[in-house]
Parts: structure tokens; sequence; C-alpha cells
């Protein structure tokens, strides 16, 4: 407000001060890993940023997603290796999504990753196009594969690649899936191949209940330490279904998120229950998602899907 002068006029007021931007620094969960700054990745490697997040609504739902490279990768100068898409379907109102890990073993488990989650995500469209339900998951899995067979085609060899040679360059875990809108609770409908996870998250009371049989935690006797990835395909794959309460989140992950989060009643669990509780901006999800937490080291990719309470975009 201007304070008056001797003259009875008000005393002129600067243009207003913005606030100093704060840096973000660092979450830290329990014990925290290592600070170093990421070293440059392969020069070929531009193609795969360290971090990618998007976000966006549709009158029913509202998605997040984020993926960053993990410390290993950036002390090794190795490109982010995780990958996420999603889109959503113009007629039914859909939300189809795609994780991906690359098997690190692989040569170019990043691009394996990438056009895994691509070819998945097209295909899921073009299926919802037609007939939409039940998504012929299988399919979509096929189509999958078929992407990482035509990647080794174009090899500088030419040859028509054996699977081991397409699973030694392009190798990759998946996770595909759609959220349908419904009256009665948006529908949940995924697979995966590999051991990537997806989770249930009740905002009401912070707990957490797996879609799939989870490879750490109370509910895993045995954890093992190989996966068979894309372009396998197993028959049958592994299915998963739920239908969304309006306090219920559908979360995806990879086992960079899935790791450190184990059965989601730890310290990690309760910061993801805390920040989901409403969708944050994209860029507070990436930050969030890269906490840094003693031998964790891993890249990390989450998804999440709310449903609108009341039904329309906010």
């Amino acid at each position: 407000m201007d304070s008056p002068t001797g003259d009875g006029r008000a005393a002129a007021s600067g243009p207003p001060v913005s606030p100093e931007p704060v840096p973000w620094q660092r979450i830290t969960v329990g014990v925290p890993g290592p600070e170093f700054e990421a070293r440059a990745p392969g020069q070929y490697a531009f193609d795969f940023p360290d971090s990618e997040c998007d976000g966006w609504s549709t009158p029913e739902l509202a998605l997040r997603f984020a993926s960053v490279r993990g410390a290993k990768h950036r002390y090794y100068r190795q490109p982010r290796q995780d990958a996420a898409r999603a889109a959503m379907h113009e007629s039914t109102g859909g939300v189809v999504f795609a994780v991906a890990d690359g098997v690190s073993s692989a040569s170019n488990a990043e691009l394996g990753a990438v056009e895994a989650c691509r070819a998945a995500v097209e295909r899921m469209l073009e299926l919802l196009s037609g007939d939409p339900r039940p998504l012929d998951f299988p399919d979509v899995a096929r189509h999958a594969a078929e992407r990482l067979r035509d990647l080794a085609r174009w090899s500088p060899e030419g040859a028509e690649p054996e699977p081991h040679e397409i699973a030694a360059r392009y190798a990759t875990t998946l996770v595909a899936g759609v959220v349908y809108p419904d009256p009665a609770g948006p529908v949940v409908e995924l697979c995966r191949i590999g051991d990537s996870g997806a989770w249930i998250l009740d905002r009401s009371n912070g707990e957490y209940r797996a879609l799939f049989d989870p490879k750490t935690g109370a509910g895993a006797s045995v954890v093992p330490s190989t996966v068979t990835p894309l372009p396998h395909v197993p028959d049958p794959l592994e299915p998963a279904g739920a239908r969304l309460t309006p306090h219920q989140v559908l979360l995806v992950g990879t086992d960079g998120f899935a790791d450190p989060f184990g059965d989601g009643d730890g310290l990690v669990g309760s910061l993801f229950a805390r920040g989901l509780a409403e969708p944050p901006p994209p860029l507070w999800l990436a930050h969030l998602l890269d906490f840094s937490r003693e031998t964790f080291d891993d890249d990390r990719s989450l998804l999440v899907v709310w449903p609108h309470a009341d039904g329309r975009a906010r």
C-alpha cells in the first residue's frame, strides 16, 4: 500500500519485486547416495536425454509420467535405458500407455525400450479403433516384438536376425495397458513382459496393492536374478486389471522404482503417497522420482493415472 507524503499525495511505489527462484534440492530418502555431476553419455546417445516427463488430462482422467537416468548410468557415461509413452484414444476417451526397461546387457537397450513403447501404444490405438474391448494384448506384444525385429533387420549386415541376436541388441521389459473411463469407475487393463510393476494407491489411507506378483517384498518367495524380456512373447501373457474408485491411483513403474519402493510400506512408499495425493506438475514428478537413496542407482520410470473425482478435467 502506498504511504502518504507530506503534501497529501501518495508516495509512488516501484514495480513489484519477484522472489528469487530457489533451485530444487534433490530429495533424500534415508541414507543418500553419492552426489556428483552427471558425466556426458556417449556421443551417439544424444537422442536419449537424462530425464523426460509428460502430463495432461482428459475429461475423466489425469496422467503424468517421468523417466530419469540412474546414478550408475550418469557416472559410467551411459544413456537412460528406461522409456514411457502414453496417448489418449479419441473416440473412447481411453488412456493407453507403455513403460519399458531396456535390459542392461543389450547393446542398444535404450533404443529397444523406446521402440517397444512406441510400437505398443501405436498398436493399442489401432485396436481400440476397431474392436475396443477386450484389448488383444498378445497382439500388442507381438507387434512390439516385431518392431525390435525390424530394428535388427536394418543393421548393416542386412541378414534376417536370429531371436538371440535381436535380444542381444534390443532386449527390453514392457508393461502395456489402457484405462477406460466408465460410469462405475475407470477400468484398468494391462499386461507385462519382464519384471516391471504396477500398483493401486489408495489416497485415503496411503496403502498400496500390487497388481502383479512382486519380485521383492512380503509377497515374493523367490527373487529372480534374470527376466525373459522382449522380443520373447510369453504364452500366456501375465495380465492384470482393476477398477479405480475416486480415491485410487494407478502406478506403473520399472524396477528402478520398484526395488526401493518394495511393498510400499517404507519411506519411499510414504514419499509417493504424499506426492501423488493430487496430480503434480510433470516436472515435479520427475524431481520426486529422482530421489537419492543409498545403493539404488538404476534408471527409474513411473507412470501415474488419477480419476477426476467430479468426472471433469480440472
